[in-house]
């Protein structure tokens, strides 16, 4: 951790940790919900559903791991127990036990609209506080809305396959 690089951050570090892990929290879940959901999707065009969501797991994964080194260089800990997830998590877990494409795309596209908001209140937080933090999350908060456009636009492409 760099001393210099936490004296700089115009906020409490330690609730900024806490919002940082809460964030680290949800991606990992929404990473584990994209991938088991590539895994188990069935229904019209399954795989196009399989395949963006194995892109979407790759890409949470990413966001995981730009939080730990934020929060490695703040001189926090990422949460180190799974369980831990789950107390955390601003997002939740929804688990595909239904396996339809129309049923797990509704799902994650909860997931993502929740991440939006998430990653917006993160980017209004640090915008003047801490720039360095600020990017970041407008990098993720940029990602997040691609994933919700991404998602909406196959469900209403399965919506006209039905309609004709």
């Amino acid at each position: 951790m760099g001393t210099k690089g936490r004296e700089i951050v115009g906020m409490d570090v330690e609730k900024l940790l806490e919002l940082l892990n809460k964030a680290f929290a949800d991606e990992w879940l929404a990473y584990y919900q994209y991938w088991v959901g590539a895994k188990v999707v069935q229904g019209p065009m399954r795989g196009v559903v399989a395949g963006e969501l194995e892109e979407h797991a790759a890409e949470e994964l990413e966001h995981a791991e730009m939080l730990t080194e934020r929060i490695l260089q703040l001189g926090g800990t990422p949460l180190l127990r799974p369980t831990d997830w789950y107390e955390m998590t601003n997002c939740g877990y929804e688990t595909p036990e239904d396996s339809y494409v129309e049923t797990l795309l509704e799902q994650n596209i909860k997931g993502e609209r929740c991440a939006i908001e998430v990653y917006h209140k993160l980017a209004q937080l640090t915008k003047d506080t801490d720039p360095i933090t600020y990017n970041m999350v407008l990098e993720i908060l940029t990602d997040e809305v691609e994933h919700e456009e991404d998602l909406q636009a196959i469900v209403e492409d399965i919506q006209l396959m039905k309609k004709r």
